[in-house]
């Protein structure tokens, strides 16, 4: 692969009087997001809470240059809105008020999507300087910072439901609600927040005034938009349009909603591929499933629209359990597999220091710090994708081709872009595996910097191996 070196000129400034950072050469990042960061880009999403023993701010800030090592660009914050005391949930599933004991109830902190107030930051977390801080810090290390925003609905206690209860879903009695599942006309259970009715154009205007906010005054990159596919597409295309008349803006849409992409959203969740992934692990499911799911991606979608891969994210670390519990010693084939597929690999906080724990969601935890073998993994990974174009997954993607094994359980694809090209071959099963190929000759393993030679017929892989390789001695 010919690869085109950058002169670039380093500095070390002193951000705080608590931290040093390593800063670009410009005081500022000027560049504005664009296609080309999206195509080589890493994101990771940061639980600030949970993330260190402080639970603020400036605890993530002193961390932010290390990520960098993991091939990141964009880093997504979690909610950082105040979260609301009316009817703030504990975690088995009552409301805190009915929790007799000082001490028991102060322990629940309450779900980062019940937000009370859209133009405030959590105190728990720290101050708006101290927000702006990490933005600052994010940029000065050529990082872009998008927030998580909560459109459908907000906490009990937010201003609005006093000021404008006409702003909100009401049941036949005039009462606010909670989000109702329209298939089946009862709660989702999602009973600390009230909904939001998007047929008021009032409260459209006002939230669309909020989005503006921290973009004009914080220097925001780019939403992650919760429950996305529950709010009308036309909205998000006039609120999208208004935000993009102040700078250049990334989107990320939490749904799988082929109309979101026409109207802003520049990236969706992978979450049906991602639940074939556990299901192949499990054994319930087999590479046939995957080619079915990516051959109807590329008939439903355009050539610019892609999605965000994932082996976990908050929902899943917490519900549904940890990368170990889920996919066991499948988990650095699965990782690998994610980051070599089209689209944009996300990191959770923790993930990379291989967490193992379940965060909890409505109380404090921690995550641990030591970095190992993800942390390695990860760091391979990142580099790859910042800097070969046959792993483009962005608005111009490298070309995904795959590859016949004559073996369900095998996997094998082909990218390409430029003159660069990569192949991965993997066995998805806890079974050996003999597969045949059309692939022969000498490669370059890109994670073990080995060379691996292959023959045509009767390939032999172990339980969960894989080979991500290059044919190129340069690459």
């Amino acid at each position: 692969m010919k690869t085109s070196i950058l002169a670039v000129f380093i500095s070390i400034s002193f951000i705080s009087c608590q931290s040093n950072t390593v800063v670009s050469s410009e005081a500022n990042m000027t560049k504005p997001i664009n296609d080309s960061v999206l195509e080589s880009a890493v994101i990771y999403e940061v639980n600030i809470r949970q993330y260190s023993k402080q639970g603020t701010f400036e605890a993530f800030t002193k961390d932010i240059p290390s990520l960098k090592d993991l091939g990141v660009k964009i880093i997504w914050l979690m909610p950082i809105n105040p979260i609301s005391k009316i009817k703030r949930k504990a975690t088995d599933g009552s409301f805190t008020s009915d929790i007799a004991d000082d001490v028991e109830r102060k322990k629940y902190l309450g779900s980062y999507y019940s937000v009370s107030d859209y133009k405030a930051v959590n105190p728990e977390f720290g101050s708006k300087d101290d927000l702006k801080n990490l933005i600052e810090t994010a940029h000065q290390n050529d990082i872009y910072v998008i927030i998580d925003w909560v459109p459908n609905h907000t906490g009990w206690d937010h201003p609005w439901i006093y000021a404008h209860p006409e702003w909100y879903t009401q049941n036949e009695q005039g009462d606010i609600i909670d989000p109702i599942n329209p298939d089946t006309g009862k709660s989702w259970g999602w009973t600390d927040t009230a909904d939001l009715n998007y047929d008021n154009t009032d409260m459209q205007n006002e939230m669309i005034n909020d989005l503006i906010y921290w973009v004009e005054n914080f220097n925001i990159d780019g939403y992650r938009m919760d429950v996305a596919h529950k709010v009308p597409p036309k909205f998000f295309n006039r609120a999208i349009l208004e935000l993009r008349k102040i700078k250049p803006l990334f989107m990320l849409a939490e749904a799988e909603q082929q109309d979101l992409f026409r109207n802003g959203f520049d990236m969706q969740y992978a979450w049906e591929g991602h639940h074939i992934l556990n299901s192949i692990v499990k054994g319930t499911s087999n590479t046939k499933d995957f080619d079915v799911y990516i051959n109807q991606q590329n008939n439903l979608l355009e050539a610019t629209d892609f999605k965000m891969n994932f082996v976990t994210n908050h929902d899943e670390n917490s519900w549904n359990g940890t990368v170990k519990e889920r996919l066991g010693d499948a988990s650095d084939m699965i990782t690998t597999l994610v980051y070599s597929i089209p689209g944009m690999p996300l990191i959770y906080s923790g993930q990379e220091y291989d967490l193992n724990h379940r965060l909890k969601f409505f109380e404090k935890d921690s995550i641990p710090k030591t970095k190992g073998n993800t942390w390695d993994l990860l760091t391979k990974l990142g580099a790859l994708k910042n800097t070969n174009p046959a792993f483009h997954g962005g608005k111009s993607s490298a070309n995904y081709e795959r590859l016949p094994t004559a073996n369900d359980q095998v996997m094998a694809f082909r990218r390409t872009k430029d003159d660069a090209e990569i192949y991965f071959i993997g066995n998805l099963s806890n079974v050996n595996q003999t597969y045949s190929m059309n692939l022969e000759g000498t490669y370059r393993d890109l994670l073990k910097d080995t060379m691996i030679t292959f023959d045509q017929d009767n390939i032999k892989l172990a339980p969960w191996e894989y080979h991500l390789v290059s044919k190129k001695s340069n690459e």
